[in-house]
């Protein structure tokens, strides 16, 4: 029984089968399986079979990894959502929110650049509908004093009509305030991310006649940081 198991074993080796492949057929320990084949030499096809299993079964083990880190991290972001949603946003908080997301990406008014108005751009479409909410409801600016541009790589421009009406959606202004786009003469990199089908350019927020306003979130920006000691 055990000379037949040692044949079947060497013969399935010989056709390149992997240990954990022959184990599956040949019932016996490992460490006896190890002794039959210790001397079993391959050809250059079955080492590159084996080679080939080996790759496949790592490659499996990935696709399994990446399955259990993208399902937990929706599991989180989804218990995210559904805990802020129990939150009260107050205009205290909003008006905080807002004042943070303009330190980190508005035009600031420096003390070498006094006349600089309100001015915000990003290529994010959430950022843009909540900045556009903050200066709505915190700053009291109506539509007619907000300036739109569009800052697009030159690559796109056969896309216009459809980048106007996916910030015109963002925003709820309408197709009329878009008609200046500013082009990018360079190409873009392969490596960038931006080059795809769901790349609409930059959007620019500006303010007409804000250059006080902006000096006032200048000074919210500093009391912010002294209250914290930062």
């Amino acid at each position: 029984m055990k000379l037949n198991l040692k044949e079947k074993a060497i013969n399935l080796r010989k056709e390149g089968y992997s240990y954990s492949e022959i184990l599956r057929q040949v019932l016996v320990a490992r460490s006896t399986l190890s002794r039959w084949l210790h001397s079993v030499g391959l050809s250059k096809k079955q080492k590159q079979r084996l080679t080939r299993k080996k790759w496949a079964s790592i490659r499996r083990g990935w696709d399994k990894w990446r399955e259990t880190r993208i399902n937990k991290t929706i599991a989180i972001i989804n218990h995210s959502v559904k805990k802020t949603k129990t939150i009260k946003i107050t205009k205290e908080k909003l008006w905080l929110m807002g004042t943070m997301l303009y330190w980190a990406e508005g035009a600031k008014s420096k003390e070498y650049r006094p006349s600089q108005g309100i001015s915000f751009s990003n290529s994010d479409p959430k950022m843009i509908s909540f900045f556009l909410l903050w200066i709505k409801q915190i700053l009291k600016i109506p539509k007619n004093r907000i300036k739109l541009d569009i800052y697009l790589h030159e690559t796109k421009k056969n896309e216009i009509k459809d980048v106007r009406k996916f910030w015109s959606k963002t925003t709820r202004f309408s197709l009329k305030k878009f008609d200046k786009i500013y082009y990018k003469k360079h190409k873009i990199s392969s490596l960038r991310k931006n080059k795809g089908k769901d790349y609409y350019g930059l959007l620019r927020i500006q303010v007409r006649r804000s250059t006080n306003l902006n000096r006032q979130i200048t000074g919210w920006i500093k009391g912010i940081c002294q209250k914290w000691g930062v």
